[in-house]
């Protein structure tokens, strides 16, 4: 078993190794993973209790969770010799530090200018990726030229054909080290061939596993459960937690939760982990966790950003006004010009009802990240709430394009078409999203209303979908409720009686009353007088007793009818029989 120590040592010279080559990112996360490490007790400081046990309560989470019926994954760390991040066997010449200082002043051209001759695999590969972003950073300027800051455009980087064509050369003669392989996994990917960028990525992170930039990269080219298997990944530590991640992604949280859970047996303290692990609850409608293990991550972290927005979308759904506030306040403090920080301060101005002021944020957050998934997601959930269909069918539709894997975007075009009484378009997206999310009973509800439309009129359809709807844990009642109505409409008494039974009970658990109730009553009443169970009708009609107005009068008149069928004869007024 790979020890506390053993990784710590890992880490630390991967960070060194990352930073050398500018891949900041990869390095930022790696630093998060080192200190998340649990540390040896003797090393305490006041300015690091944070780490001491029992101040955190992930641990305990975790332990307690016994929702997780998942087993734990066969494949752990590795038991094996792990290969440990060499130490680079050439000191930097002047040019590599020049080049280096002019890549993070982000003068990418003059950088890969100034290694031009070089030939070491340390210096080819910072040419090639300071030439990477520079043509990223010209695709930005062009499309902001041409299309404006949201627009559309057909600009492309122009450095990835000389690129390509370089890294290949140097792959097929070996002169590629594992972050060469890495960035010819991105211009492949870039180029749309996906299939060769795999196999190059799984290269990279074969001989070098702990650049957490060629997972990531990897992971968003795993688009099924197939691929993600196919994969030929060395035993490593760092292989979890891509695959937790991943299987996040594919809307596998069981799997995903029993992996941080196998990972918090070293990294018992990592914000990355409570992040991830929120972010699973979040997608299992898990609040009230959520909102715990966010405050948590705010109490460790006070100036954190990332997944903050995540965190207002659960203050959102929960009607936090004060909390929502609070948040926004917080990170406009802290950095104003993040998307994130922009996608908080929409909810805030959504919650409030102040719709243009919240899609002006979700614009900005746009502005500063053209590909945040989120900002076009719920910029379109605003357009939806002012009636601006056409908008929110472009803003749903841009998501898509970004992730088309995104359940959300698809039920939001589904809803955008239910709005402009297109039910045979809304069908199709809504069926788009159930595919990408098979499990959520709001997506199965949302079909079976278009089934029900006048246009397609197709309820035995819509029962089907009910039905699903049921089975997925249908928390607010509604598939329940249409069940029995539908039965009825089409002369299935006794099948309509079984939903209205079921409702009334979880009604009854629920401690709600309402309409749906009334009508559950009056149903179940007449239905089991008319087959002449009288006791039964009796229940039910004393229970509409207790309502008054109309509903009193319906039991009262149900009850002499009642009287009657028993009898034979006129009955009393029911107010004189004991009931």
């Amino acid at each position: 078993m790979v020890s506390k120590e053993s990784c710590r040592n890992e880490i630390r010279a991967a960070i060194r190794q990352l930073s050398d080559r500018c891949l900041y990112s990869a390095a930022k996360w790696a630093g998060e993973q080192l200190v998340g490490i649990e540390q040896d007790p003797s090393n305490f400081t006041p300015s690091n209790t944070r780490f001491q046990r029992g101040s955190s309560s992930i641990r305990r989470r975790f332990s307690t969770n016994e929702s997780i019926s998942t087993p734990q994954p066969s494949v752990g760390f590795s038991q094996a010799a792990t290969p440990f991040p060499e130490e680079d066997e050439v000191i930097d010449g002047d040019l590599y530090l020049l080049a280096k200082s002019y890549f993070d002043c982000r003068e990418y051209r003059r950088a890969s200018h100034v290694l031009r001759d070089q030939m070491s695999k340390k210096s080819v590969f910072l040419r090639c990726y300071a030439l990477y972003l520079a043509g990223e950073k010209r695709k930005e300027e062009e499309m902001i030229e041409l299309e404006g800051p949201l627009g559309k455009s057909d600009a492309v980087n122009r450095e990835l054909v000389s690129l390509e064509r370089e890294l290949s050369a140097l792959k097929r003669t070996g002169a590629i080290d594992s972050f060469g392989l890495y960035l010819y996994g991105v211009v492949l990917k870039e180029k749309g061939n996906e299939s060769l960028a795999r196999a190059s990525l799984v290269e990279s992170v074969n001989s070098y596993p702990w650049n957490w930039s060629a997972w990531s990269e990897l992971q968003s080219l795993c688009t099924s459960i197939e691929i993600l298997n196919s994969l030929n990944l060395s035993n490593h530590w760092m292989k979890d937690f891509f695959l937790a991640n991943a299987y996040q992604e594919l809307r596998m949280h069981s799997e995903s939760l029993a992996k941080y859970d196998y990972l918090q047996g070293i990294f018992s303290f990592s914000n990355y982990i409570q992040a991830q692990t929120a972010k699973a609850q979040y997608s299992l409608r898990e609040f009230d966790q959520v909102e715990i293990m966010f405050e948590e991550l705010l109490r460790n972290d006070p100036y954190r950003v990332e997944d903050m927005d995540l965190y207002s979308n659960v203050l959102y759904a929960k009607e936090a006004c004060a909390a929502l506030s609070y948040l926004a306040h917080k990170v406009f403090l802290t950095d104003k010009y993040r998307p994130e920080s922009c996608c908080i301060i929409g909810n805030y101005y959504s919650l409030k009802g102040q719709h243009e002021k919240a899609v002006m944020y979700f614009r900005r957050a746009l502005k500063l990240n053209k590909k945040y998934l989120s900002a076009w997601t719920l910029m379109g959930h605003e357009y939806v709430e002012m009636k601006n269909t056409p908008a929110a069918i472009d803003a749903y539709r841009r998501a898509v394009d970004i992730n088309p894997c995104d359940y959300r975007a698809w039920y939001g075009l589904g809803q955008a078409y239910e709005m402009m009484g297109m039910p045979f378009y809304a069908l199709h997206y809504f069926r788009k999203s159930i595919f990408f999310l098979p499990n959520d009973s709001r997506l199965w509800i949302a079909m079976a209303k278009c089934y029900q439309t006048e246009q397609l009129y197709m309820l035995e359809e819509a029962i089907k979908c009910y039905k699903r709807a049921v089975n997925c844990t249908d928390t607010e009642g509604i598939a329940l409720n249409q069940l029995a109505k539908l039965h009825q409409k089409l002369g299935r008494n006794e099948e309509a009686a079984f939903y209205f039974e079921k409702d009334l009970e979880r009604m009854d658990a629920e401690g709600l009353e309402g309409p749906n109730m009334f009508e559950a009553l009056v149903f179940l009443a007449t239905h089991f007088k008319t087959h002449k169970k009288f006791e039964e009708a009796e229940v039910y009609c004393t229970r509409l007793l207790d309502y008054s107005g109309p509903e009193k009068e319906k039991a009262k008149s149900l009850l002499r009818g009642i009287r009657m069928a028993q009898t034979g004869f006129p009955s009393m007024d029911v107010e004189h029989f004991p009931l």
